[in-house]
């Protein structure tokens, strides 16, 4: 089985072109799986498998209470390791036709408030040059919509600062051209050509950089976003993915239309962008209810 993992993983990483986190999550969450059915049927070999220790390890996943989230991403990486294994001809059975998928609960995204982002922008702001750098993190994740894995992975040839559009890279290797804002484009003018040369770069091609001059990592950017969140009085939970549901939902509010927004986000179905219509009727009617409260 551990050997049929790490043929699958090389096939994610040739065939399907997938991004490194992508990959490293499916390998994580395959092999939590191999290690249970390891220890409670000592199933090594792919032709031991049976449909019920599926169904046992989702039962294990709920009892430990994890996000509904969580556990259809953990079984959507079993099932795509189960179809390899049927196309190889490995095993005869499709797993997952045994396998009820866990509900997704029907819960909205952290969003925040003009105001907030407003705060959360003063918090970011200082005379060093990490500050400098924090600003310029924060105006793009806000000021384009980008994930946090897009973020870390920018070179500075993907932005053209005269042209004020960055090239994305997705999932999938998909490339796409987003348009930034002036504020943004000046935030990302006074750290790459003033401020990021003191932070003695040893990433080249790198546009954001640590403290000891490598790449920026996700944890860093996690870490600064709550940090400075914390700094602005902001008592939400968020994280860097929040400034994207909050760049979607504040455009969407502005009247821009769904197909734009669609592609600005890099969205492959336009399903996944209608959650953020709701979050807008969401927080229209919130508005509402505090106007006629106040009454």
């Amino acid at each position: 089985m551990r050997r049929t993992l790490k043929e699958y993983i090389y096939y994610l990483k040739v065939n399907k072109n997938l991004s490194k986190n992508t990959i490293e999550a499916y390998e994580r969450d395959i092999s939590n799986y191999l290690d249970f059915i390891e220890a409670n049927y000592n199933c090594i070999k792919p032709k031991d498998l049976r449909p019920n220790y599926l169904q046992n390890y989702l039962n294990k996943l709920v009892r430990e209470e994890l996000k509904k989230s969580s556990e259809r991403r953990k079984l959507s990486a079993i099932n795509s390791f189960n179809d390899y294994m049927l196309k190889k001809g490995l095993i005869t059975i499709d797993q997952k036709s045994k396998v009820s998928n866990p509900k997704l609960e029907k819960r909205l995204p952290v969003v925040l408030t003009i105001n907030e982002v407003n705060a959360l922008i003063d918090a970011s702001k200082g005379d060093k040059p990490i500050d400098f750098r924090n600003y310029a993190m924060i105006m793009v994740l806000y000021g384009s919509g980008l994930r946090i894995s897009e973020l870390t992975e920018l070179n500075i040839g993907d932005i053209h600062l005269n042209n004020r559009i960055v090239n994305v890279f997705g999932k999938g290797s998909k490339e796409r051209i987003v348009p930034l804002n002036n504020e943004t484009i000046n935030a990302l003018k006074m750290y790459i050509l003033d401020y990021r040369r003191l932070l003695y770069p040893k990433d080249k091609d790198a546009v954001f950089i640590n403290k000891s001059g490598k790449r920026i990592s996700r944890v860093g950017v996690f870490k600064i976003i709550k940090e400075l969140s914390v700094k602005a009085g902001i008592l939400k939970d968020i994280s860097p993915h929040t400034l994207r549901h909050t760049f979607a939902t504040h455009l969407l509010e502005g009247g821009a239309d769904i197909m734009v927004v669609k592609e600005l986000l890099g969205h492959e179905d336009v399903q996944t962008t209608e959650l953020y219509t709701h979050i807008s009727k969401k927080m229209i009617f919130n508005k509402y209810d505090e106007i006629i409260n106040r009454r």
